[in-house]
């Protein structure tokens, strides 16, 4: 039987569409998609079970993969199969998740799987723009509680003009690189990294991405009409008991104020906090506190809310007791480990975050081996979150999708102030020792206090913040360097990296509906002073890049040489090379460029005599003498017709002096005039063309005797038509050989 197929076509403006399709695949998925957008295709589905778990919070999975036969090729590795996801596929995860997870009803608590794969790869398509109106068309098809269609969109700027889900060429000429996740009425998502573009200029990229993605909200609500929309399903829906909820507001919401007011440290107030819900689970019966079960947990949260978003709102005060623009204390220092290249610490407030950075050869750089791209980076950053920097106790399960994407945020606020003609690849990790209120922020200063530290010479100094906001619909108020607590109480997590010339990054998360523009750019504007702040404190410690690397760091030179005299410096199987090596301790890494035809030759050591060997070994691989000009060599073997010798300027460059060239008289034997070990000056005369010898003089640099007679040149005839050996050499008077005769 012939499925019967739905779809919808969005025009994005430009004469490129985007496709979305259900009908064919995966039906027994409680929603299905197929998204195209020229070649690349993703199919989108969706499953929800139909018990609530119990848990408190919702159990959604989201999971994105490109499949490598998508692009016709085959997995890296053993077994040939796909295995743990990417960093850049858990990114797109993350993406898709922070959008769709807010928009789900609170007390839906069914355990939910969203699965996005790549199954046809186009060059000209980045498929993780197209991952988010995926998972949301598929949504949208099935009869899970969902509040409204979301997408999400690319922008970039070319030529100062705004493009959607640009190509992977047009996003390399780009200034911008933004990803941004939207209903049709609001704003939920933003995240991507920029050249130092000016607030406003982020507003206007934000405006020009969300007016797409209304058309691909619009186009989902037209598929799931035509499709025919589900009912949504029925759940066990939350207890709720409005007269607990306003006795426990009565009793515990003065008392939240009071110590939200006191500006007290995060220990301090989660205790206080603690007796504060103690003394109102002692107003209940243990009969009333069976009976309503978490409820008075919850209530008891809401209240605690309510008290400490009011006293920001009314007046102007934070949960420590600061404005709502002020920063939290700051300290900083570097050089902190001694044998790391570089290092640094750097605390605010109850954040702090201790940055090193590894500098190594082409050789250590970051593999990139996937569907759709491939490549290197030569600077990337790791950032670990253990659980001991907020005080807790847990297993360590490997990198977490959080960490990627924290340590993904630091990477692009500062991979831009790399600058090209840095020959290292560079490592910087963070390993997050206290947090309390974005941590990701801290590495970015940690990052470029260590980076200056170890005498990388970024183009600027880097500096991060995030800002909150808490809003109850006609008042609100922007908090500058927000703590954990006012992340999870406030409405919007919005962090932004930049220089004192403008953004390098962001990322935001809001929670409200309906934020406004002038809002948004507001706390754009508040965010910069407070990155300006942080930014004098952190060259108040360090300024500008050291001027070299430290002394235990690793020296890297390198030099170019044609790609002819490769094989020379490698040798056979290698051995010249390893041999190098052990002599000079030094690493030597050679990479071929087939366009220009010749080698880059990193030498990287820590010790100058090391790197000074591997140089003049090259140099020596490499000289050529020039004609007519007089070089310095040392006798390295006799022999009876001449002496060999070895350029002092160029170790391994050998040539034979002949018998004739040693002096203006005639010299019977070599040891007459030279011996092993003698050093002197020879004439170069190039390459004989008679025996296409190289051709070396001593006696051309020696001033000629009184009197001296040069031989006359011998005849050919002079022997009487007898060769040197004596036979006869005139051919008219040879007798013609006799043919050999074959059967």
């Amino acid at each position: 039987m012939i499925p019967k197929v739905f779809k919808e076509v969005i025009d994005l403006g430009d004469g490129r569409t985007v496709s979305i399709e259900t009908g064919k695949l995966a039906k027994q998925a409680h929603g299905s998609v197929v998204v195209q957008m020229g070649k690349a295709m993703l199919l989108c589905t969706v499953v929800s079970n139909y018990k609530q778990s119990d848990v408190d919070f919702l159990p959604l999975t989201v999971d994105y993969r490109e499949k490598f036969a998508a692009a016709g090729k085959y997995p890296g590795g053993f077994f040939k199969r796909e295995a743990r996801p990417s960093d850049d596929e858990v990114l797109t995860m993350r993406l898709i998740d922070r959008v769709l997870r807010p928009l789900f009803p609170k007390d839906y608590h069914a355990e939910t799987q969203v699965m996005v794969q790549l199954m046809s790869h186009d060059p000209e398509v980045m498929p993780d723009a197209l991952a988010g109106l995926g998972a949301s068309a598929a949504i949208q098809l099935s009869d899970i509680p969902f509040e409204t269609p979301i997408s999400e969109a690319r922008v970039a700027r070319v030529n100062g003009e705004f493009v959607i889900n640009p190509s992977r060429a047009q996003l390399a000429e780009s200034d911008l690189d933004m990803m941004i996740g939207a209903s049709a009425d609001s704003v939920m998502m933003v995240e991507g990294e920029m050249d130092e573009i000016s607030e406003e200029e982020m507003a206007d990229a934000i405006k020009f991405a969300h007016e797409s993605i209304k058309l691909q909200c619009a186009a989902q609500v037209r598929l799931a009409e035509a499709f025919g929309k589900k009912e949504t399903r029925e759940y066990d829906q939350a207890e709720e008991n409005e007269e607990l909820a306003a006795k426990i507001k009565e009793l515990t919401y003065d008392k939240c104020y009071a110590i939200a007011a006191k500006g007290t440290s995060k220990v301090e107030r989660t205790d206080a906090f603690a007796v504060v819900k103690e003394e109102v689970k002692a107003a209940f019966t243990e009969e009333e506190l069976a009976e309503y079960g978490d409820l008075v947990g919850k209530y008891f949260n809401k209240s605690q809310k309510e008290a400490v978003r009011e006293l920001t709102l009314a007046e102007g005060l934070r949960l420590d007791g600061r404005k709502t623009t002020e920063i939290r204390p700051i300290w900083g220092e570097v050089d902190y480990l001694p044998s790391t290249h570089g290092s640094s610490i750097f605390t605010r407030g109850e954040t702090q975050a201790l940055a090193t950075v590894t500098l190594g050869t082409s050789r250590d750089a970051n593999i990139i081996d996937s569907p759709t791209n491939e490549g290197e980076e030569k600077f990337y950053l790791h950032y670990n979150f253990p659980p001991f920097c907020t005080g807790e106790a847990r297993p360590l399960r490997g990198t977490s999708r959080r960490e990627v994407g924290h340590g993904n945020l630091a990477q692009r606020a500062l991979k831009g102030m790399i600058p090209d003609s840095c020959p290292y690849t560079v490592r910087v990790v963070s390993e997050v020792l206290e947090s309390n209120g974005s941590s990701s922020m801290a590495t970015v200063c940690a990052g470029t206090m260590a980076l200056m530290d170890a005498g990388v010479q970024i183009t600027k100094p880097v500096s991060g913040i995030a800002m909150g906001l808490i809003s109850d619909g006609d008042r609100y108020a922007v908090l500058s360097d927000i703590l954990g607590d006012e992340d999870h109480l406030g409405d919007m997590d919005f962090k932004v990296t930049g220089t004192a010339d403008g953004i390098t990054a962001c990322q935001m998360d809001i929670k409200v509906k309906g934020l406004s523009y002038e809002i948004l750019v507001n706390a754009l504007k508040q965010a910069r002073e407070g990155r300006m702040h942080i930014l004098g404190k952190i060259t108040e410690v360090i300024s500008t890049p050291n001027a070299d690397v430290k002394s235990h760091s690793p020296k890297m030179i390198t030099r170019v040489i044609p790609n002819d005299y490769i094989g020379a410096l490698i040798g056979p199987g290698g051995k010249n090379i390893q041999e190098l090596q052990k002599v000079t301790g030094c690493t030597i890494v050679i990479n071929e460029d087939p366009v220009t035809t010749e080698g880059i030759v990193e030498i990287l050591g820590t010790g100058q005599e090391g790197i000074d060997k591997v140089l003049a070994s090259i140099e020596s691989m490499l000289f050529k003498p020039e004609v007519g000009k007089a070089y310095k060599v040392k006798v390295i073997k006799m022999l009876d017709f001449g002496a060999v010798v070895e350029y002092l300027d160029a170790p391994g460059n050998e040539v034979l002096l002949h018998v004739s060239e040693l002096a203006w008289e005639r010299t019977e034997n070599v040891t007459d005039v030279v011996n092993m070990g003698d050093e002197f000056e020879v004439k170069y005369f190039g390459k004989d063309p008679k025996t296409r010898k190289e051709k070396v003089s001593r006696k051309a640099l020696l001033e000629k005797p009184e009197g001296f007679k040069p031989r006359p040149p011998r005849e050919n005839n002079d022997r009487g038509g007898r060769d040197n050996r004596g036979r006869d050499n005139r051919r008219d008077d040879r007798k013609p050989r006799e043919e050999k005769k074959t059967e």
